[in-house]
């Protein structure tokens, strides 16, 4: 989310902070449904065991009850298992990237990257993390085994980065060009240039079987449908709530919903991602902005941006259990879990510094000042056998 617009748009939640649940909707002007074979759900065969009829060259899923039964603590990846422990940090209004020791909680090197850094963004393979340099039209690449940048690689609009669940495509979200661009995962050769019909494509989530993508617009409130491997859109819908603003999305655990979080809305929109119904709502709180699944897939972490607060929403019990506030406030934004799940990273987008949290009792551990904009920090490395994007969706 670009910080002036944040700042213009927060406002227009504040009329929502009495809504805590919207009902289910499947009808409206604003729902293009979705028929086609490659969004089709899980099948049932003999022996119990749910069979997808997966994106090829997606690596087989674990596990059909729990997406993220890979991101186990400690479940390292031989790739990563000897890169050292740290947190980067893009900082959007210094041009830097902060990088941060974990144990001793104290920054360890700054350098410059490109102009307006976003977001932190583990490449499929686990060997590269991208630095998304926004109006700078570059990505900044990150050898993780030395924590050093390197060339960066022409890109233009960069505001975030995916990959497609085989591999072989990075996706930008090229927000202000209004286009999903499909690259070559290793060369970042543009492969196909997807149009869209919608302000500010931003974050995004990818279905079980790899088939789709669920994006959000935050600039105009819409929501698309994406088809993996057509790389075309086919679904789009406006998010029925006047002003609405969606952030980051997550899938949950047994691959049945989505999660989008609104800073205007100030909650989560739930969805169905097969169907591509309406969706229902639940507040959480002011500036609804980034979302983290714990370690042990129970729970999801909600910044809440705008009160300096985290929702916990336990997916077991289907409610929020849960809010931690920031002791003296802050902007808690994105970021990640600690390889052992016990702390939650956040960045403080409006106060220059990141905060460290207990995820058991949500005391803070750590605040600890970087440079101007803190935004997209990727906390690596991470548990996973390979990564979606973002600032680290790991299967």
């Amino acid at each position: 989310m670009r910080t002036k617009k944040a700042a213009r748009l927060l406002a227009a939640g504040a009329a929502l902070t009495a809504l805590t649940l919207l009902s289910a909707c499947t009808s409206g002007s604003q729902h293009h449904a979705d028929n086609t074979r490659d969004s089709k759900a899980p099948a049932q065969v003999g022996n119990g065991r749910r069979q997808m009829d997966m994106l090829p060259g997606m690596p087989p899923v674990e596990d059909s009850k729990d997406l993220y039964s890979a991101d186990r603590p400690g479940q390292l990846s031989p790739v990563v298992k000897d890169f050292p422990n740290r947190v980067y940090v893009p900082n959007t209004n210094s041009n830097t990237v902060s990088v941060i020791d974990p144990e001793t909680y104290k920054v360890i090197d700054t350098y410059p990257v490109g102009r307006q850094p976003q977001h932190v963004v583990p490449s499929w393979d686990l060997k590269t993390l991208w630095v998304n340099n926004d109006l700078g039209n570059s990505l900044t690449p990150i050898d993780p085994s030395t924590g050093k940048a390197g060339k960066p690689v022409a890109v233009h609009d960069p505001y975030n980065l995916y990959f497609t669940p085989d591999g072989k495509y990075a996706v930008v979200m090229a927000s202000m060009d209004r286009q999903l661009v499909f690259r070559d995962a290793h060369t970042m050769r543009v492969v196909k240039t997807v149009p869209v019909r919608c302000y500010g494509v931003n974050h995004a989530d990818f279905s079980p079987d790899g088939r789709y993508f669920i994006v959000s617009c935050e600039f105009s409130g819409e929501l698309l449908k994406v088809d993996t491997a057509q790389m075309k859109v086919i679904g789009q819908q406006r998010l029925p709530y006047r002003g609405a603003m969606p952030q980051d999305v997550k899938i949950s655990p047994d691959g049945k919903l989505f999660y989008i979080a609104d800073m205007v809305a100030n909650g989560l929109w739930i969805l169905d991602g097969n169907n591509f119904t309406r969706p229902r709502f639940l507040y959480t709180g002011k500036g609804a902005h980034g979302l983290y699944i714990s370690r042990d897939s129970r729970e999801m972490y909600v910044s809440n941006r705008g009160e300096g607060s985290i929702s916990v929403f336990d997916f077991t019990q289907n409610r929020l259990t849960k809010k931690w506030h920031l002791p003296g406030g802050g902007s808690p934004d994105m970021g990640g879990v600690s390889v052992d799940g016990k702390v939650l990273w956040l960045s403080g987008r409006y106060n220059s510094e990141v905060y460290a949290l207990d995820t058991r009792t949500g005391r803070e551990l750590a605040r600890i000042k970087v440079g101007s904009g803190p935004h997209g920090l990727a906390v690596y490395p991470q548990p996973g056998r390979y990564s979606l994007g973002h600032t680290g969706i790991f299967r």
